[in-house]
């Protein structure tokens, strides 16, 4: 059963209608707010630093382990699911997941000291980190690859939703309560997400009729060994790695080094987050337009212009703030969308479960070591700003620089297969 089978209900309803059918439309609204929990748990982390720190009197160092718990348990815990994940009914999959990662982030809800924190970070990247691979093996399963660019657009509009919604409310609990009602409020959506997933997702099983080894080691090691997939592992752990670095740190650094109050800090996520609400749908349609090559290689370059301008700010005003900040989402998205529509139209359909895992394994690990590696670099001064955060900069741009190039490759190996020239 080739991908064009899999996804030919879709396809042909697709080719009859402009828009996506009403089960499409729910579908992709719950896969976004699956995944808006998901990025508001792990971003919400980021703002909460200047909040978190003083409140558990921990360094920043310190700060930076708990934020690189999660990546590094959601790296191992992917290794470990990805020799099942195509076994299963991603249904089903998503399920379990989802309920782990509700009740890891009810712990970090619960704690009272770092050590219990850290804890929770943990739980909750175990769990929590392989349903990105799960949202994307779904989207490719049920969606065509011309088509991708859009959903995805609609689905990572979640990240712009988390600041928008997510961290100005957060901050907003925090700076009125406490932080722990952050948590307690994510459980809350969580457990709503979960009950529309039960009762309305349809299952998610076509791949199961597909010829796979039923060994789940057998099956690991079959992805891992397939020599096309490894560029593609690579440009995913060069595009986490930089990404990671800048994330922990921004609101210290915001604050601290831009000069920006902590009271207008939510404004800066909200007016940012509500660019890219409107940013994801249509570079979502353009790299469906124009290709998803060519709009990534436009976010490169807008990322890397505005993480160089972003990393050398000194006292600016608050508008001032809010159009780098904006402008660095824009590239941000530009490069996400296409990349992952991308990376979807790599593995074989008996294989997608797998790769997705994976790579959203080598995501993770990358991005904690990213993140212990950007707290050995900075230092802080006793007044709270970040030294040395310029040479975090360098870093992003640098491996940005050479994920566009391998980029190159693996657009080149879609679209060979595809039979056509752009992807």
């Amino acid at each position: 059963m080739t991908e064009q089978t899999l996804a030919a209900p879709i396809d042909d309803q697709q080719e009859r209608q402009r828009g996506f059918t009403r089960y499409q439309s729910l579908l992709i609204a719950l896969l976004a707010f699956t995944q808006f929990t998901i990025i508001l748990d792990f971003i919400i982390m980021s703002p909460l630093g200047a909040i978190l720190m003083p409140s558990l009197n921990i360094t920043a160092a310190q700060f930076g382990v708990a934020v690189s718990a999660y990546a590094f348990s959601a790296g191992a815990s992917g290794i470990l699911a990805a020799g099942f994940a195509d076994r299963f009914d991603r249904k089903r999959l998503l399920m379990f997941f989802y309920v782990g990662f509700t009740l890891g982030t009810l712990l970090c809800a619960a704690a009272q000291n770092y050590h219990v924190l850290l804890l929770g970070r943990i739980v909750t990247g175990l769990f929590g980190g392989v349903i990105g691979s799960i949202v994307l093996a779904i989207v490719t399963d049920l969606f065509p690859l011309h088509l991708r660019g859009r959903v995805m657009g609609f689905v990572q509009t979640a990240f712009a939703a988390s600041q928008v919604l997510g961290i100005p409310a957060g901050l907003f609990l925090a700076n009125h309560w406490n932080w722990h009602v952050c948590f307690v409020a994510i459980v809350v959506l969580s457990i709503a997400a979960i009950v529309v997933i039960a009762f309305a997702m349809e299952p998610v099983d076509a791949h199961l009729r597909l010829k796979q080894d039923k060994n789940p080691f057998r099956h690991l090691i079959a992805t891992v060994g397939q020599p096309r997939y490894t560029l593609a592992f690579a440009v995913t752990t060069l595009l986490a790695t930089g990404g990671y670095m800048l994330m922990p740190f921004s609101s210290a650094f915001t604050v601290n080094n831009i000069g920006i109050d902590i009271q207008h800090l939510p404004t800066i996520y909200l007016v940012s987050g509500l660019f890219s609400i409107v940013t994801g749908p249509l570079v979502g349609r353009a790299s469906d337009a124009f290709g998803k090559y060519p709009t990534f290689v436009f976010g490169s370059v807008v990322s890397v212009i505005m993480v160089l301008i972003y990393t050398h700010l000194g006292h600016v005003s608050l508008a001032t703030a809010i159009l780098v900040n904006v402008l660095m989402f824009v590239g941000i998205f530009s490069r996400m969308i296409p990349s992952q529509a991308l990376m979807s139209a790599i593995p074989d359909p008996s294989q997608r479960g797998s790769f997705s895992a994976v790579s959203a394994s080598l995501q993770q690990l990358s991005g904690g070591l990213g993140s212990v590696l950007a707290a050995g670099i900075i230092a802080q001064e006793p007044d709270g700003s970040l030294l040395h955060f310029d040479r975090l900069g360098y870093i992003v741009v640098a491996t940005s620089i050479v994920s566009l190039f391998a980029m190159y490759f693996v657009q080149k190996s879609v679209a060979n297969r595809a039979g056509r020239r752009v992807v």
